[in-house]
C-alpha cells in the first residue's frame, strides 16, 4: 500500500524507533515563514485549493514549480483560475511526480490532516475535493486547530527588524495556544546596496526611536531592535547569505559607505562587503549577549528568472542552489573574527549547494565549545529536504560531530499543513539509524537509539534554543 503505516521503516528496529519513540514526539518548527496575523486570527479557508496551492498570491511555491514543470498556464497556479481547476492541475502534476518529496509529502497531508487515504490521481479527483472540503467546514479545522492536530508546541516566525511584533504580542496573551515566537531576519538593514534603502532606515528609524542616518545610529538602532525582539520571546535570528565576501573597513570608512547609499551613489563590490561584514559582526555580539542562536543560510541563487519575479513576485518558485566559490573560506573569517571578540553565538550553518557541506561540517568543529554543541551543520534544507537530502546532511553531521546534539528539523514553510515533513524527517533518521545497527556500527539497542531518536526530534531543540515550554 502506497505510505502505510510503516513506510520507508525498512527493518523491525527502525519501525520499533519511528513508533515507539518518533511519532509521539511534539514538534518544535523553529524556522517557518507563517503569517504570525493569520496564527493569531485562528485562519479558516475555503477549500482545499486556497489551503493547499495558492491563496491570493501567497502558497507553496514548491507546488508551483512541478507546476510549471507540467505546462500548468500560470492562471491555474498563482492566476485567477477557478479553485477545482488548479486542484486538478496539481492533481494532474502529482500524476507524474514519482520519486518526487512532493508526492510522498502530499499524500501525507491528505492523509494526515483530512483522514484521505486516496491515491492522488484523476479517478480520485472529485472525491478527495469533496471530502477535503467537508474537513474544512468542520469547526476545529484552522491554522490553530492544525497546529493541535499536530502536536505543535512552537513555531518561529520569520520577522523584519521594524515590525512591531503586534500579532505575537496578542498570542503571548492567547492561553492554550502554540508558542509562537517572532524570529530576527534583517534583511532590509544589510540591504545597503538596495535602492529602497534609504526609505528602509526610515522605518527603522520610526521603529526604533531615534533618527537613523549614520553608521553608529544603524548599531544603536539595530541593538535596540534586537532587545525589543528578546522582550517578545525572540530567541533566534536568520541571516541570508547568499553572495556574502568578508572585509574590513573601520568606523570612517563605513561612515562614508552609509553616506554615499543615502545620496544614491552606487556602491562598489567592496563597499556593501565590507558594511554587511561589519554590521553581521555586530548583530553576532548582540545574540551572543542574549544566548540566541545565529542561523545562516546560505547560497541561495535567487529570482533566477527576471520575467517571471517581474510577473508574479518573490518567493514564487524561482529560485535555485546558489555555489558561491570559495564561501566557507569567507564563512571561516567571519567566525573567527567573531570569536576573537568574544562575540560569536550559538550557529545553525544552512547550504543549498551540498558539496560545502563537508566543508561547513568541519570548519564548525574548530569553533566549538561554551556549551553543546555551539555550532551546528543544519538540517537538508530547502531542496535537499528529501530522502536522500536527509539522510547524506545525518551522515556527514555524524561522521564530523556528534548527531546526537542535532536539533532536527523544521519546514522552511508558508503552508499550515506542512507539520507531516517532521514526520518524513523522522522517518529517515530511524531508517538510517536501524541500518547503521544492522551494519553493526552502532548498538542494535532500542532503548539507547529511541533515546537518541527523541532527543532530535523535539528535545534538542527545546534545550538549545531555551524555550520555556510549560505545558
Amino acid at each position: 500500500m502506497l505510505l502505510n503505516d510503516d513506510f520507508l521503516l525498512a527493518t523491525p528496529l527502525a519501525r520499533k524507533l519511528y513508533h515507539d519513540h518518533a511519532e509521539h514526539m511534539p514538534i518544535i518548527d523553529y524556522h517557518c515563514h507563517l503569517d504570525p496575523q493569520q496564527i493569531c486570527e485562528d485562519k479558516r479557508f475555503d477549500d482545499l485549493t486556497r489551503l493547499w496551492i495558492c491563496d491570493e498570491g501567497a502558497g507553496d511555491h514548491y507546488k508551483w514549480r512541478l507546476m510549471r514543470a507540467n505546462g500548468v498556464p500560470e492562471r491555474l497556479i498563482t492566476g485567477d483560475g477557478e479553485p477545482y481547476d488548479k486542484f486538478l492541475a496539481y492533481v494532474h502534476t502529482m500524476e507524474r511526480a514519482y520519486g518526487n518529496p512532493l508526492y510522498e509529502w502530499s499524500h501525507l497531508e491528505l492523509r494526515r490532516a483530512f483522514g484521505i487515504d486516496l491515491t492522488i490521481c484523476g479517478k480520485n479527483a472529485a472525491e478527495i475535493w469533496e471530502r477535503a472540503n467537508a474537513r474544512i467546514a468542520e469547526p476545529d479545522f484552522s491554522a490553530r486547530g492544525l497546529m493541535r492536530l499536530f502536536d505543535v508546541h512552537c513555531v518561529c516566525t520569520t520577522d523584519d527588524p521594524v515590525s512591531d511584533l503586534s500579532w505575537h504580542r496578542k498570542m503571548r496573551q492567547s492561553a492554550g495556544a502554540a508558542m509562537v515566537l517572532p524570529t530576527f531576519r534583517p534583511d532590509g538593514l544589510m540591504g545597503i546596496d538596495k535602492p529602497t534603502f534609504s526609505e528602509y532606515l526610515e522605518q527603522l528609524s520610526s521603529a526604533a526611536g531615534l533618527e537613523v542616518a549614520t553608521w553608529d545610529a544603524i548599531k544603536e538602532a539595530a541593538s535596540g531592535r534586537v532587545g525589543y525582539f528578546h522582550a517578545q520571546g525572540c530567541r533566534l535570528a536568520d541571516h541570508g547569505m547568499n553572495s556574502f565576501r568578508f572585509a574590513w573597513a573601520d568606523d570612517s570608512g563605513l561612515q562614508r559607505i552609509v553616506d554615499n547609499a543615502l545620496c544614491g551613489k552606487t556602491l562598489s563590490h567592496e563597499d556593501v562587503d565590507a558594511y554587511q561584514t561589519a554590521l553581521t559582526l555586530h548583530l553576532m555580539g548582540e545574540y551572543e549577549r542574549r544566548g540566541w542562536a545565529l542561523q545562516l543560510h546560505m547560497n541561495c541563487l535567487r529570482n533566477a528568472n527576471s520575467a517571471g519575479y517581474m510577473s508574479v513576485g518573490a518567493d514564487a518558485g524561482f529560485d535555485s542552489c546558489g555555489d558561491q566559490a570559495g564561501f566557507v573560506s569567507e564563512l571561516a573569517s567571519l567566525l573567527d573574527a567573531a570569536n576573537g571578540e568574544g562575540a560569536l553565538p550559538k550557529t545553525i550553518l544552512y547550504s543549498l549547494d551540498e558539496s560545502q557541506w563537508m566543508g561547513l561540517a568541519t570548519l564548525m568543529q574548530s569553533f566549538q565549545g561554551g556549551c553543546r554543541q555551539k555550532l551546528q551543520l543544519g538540517c537538508a534544507w530547502w531542496f535537499h529536504d528529501a530522502f536522500d537530502g536527509i539522510r547524506k546532511q545525518l551522515s556527514v553531521f555524524a561522521q564530523e560531530s556528534l548527531l546526537g546534539n542535532f536539533t532536527g528539523m523544521l519546514t522552511d514553510s508558508r503552508s499550515f499543513l506542512s507539520y507531516p515533513r517532521h514526520e518524513y524527517f523522522r522517518r529517515v533518521l530511524c531508517g538510517l539509524l536501524a541500518e547503521w545497527a544492522e551494519q553493526g556500527r552502532v548498538p542494535d539497542d532500542e532503548e539507547c537509539l529511541g533515546k537518541l531518536v527523541e532527543d532530535i526530534s523535539y528535545n534538542n531543540a527545546r534545550s538549545y534554543f531555551g524555550f520555556d515550554l510549560n505545558r
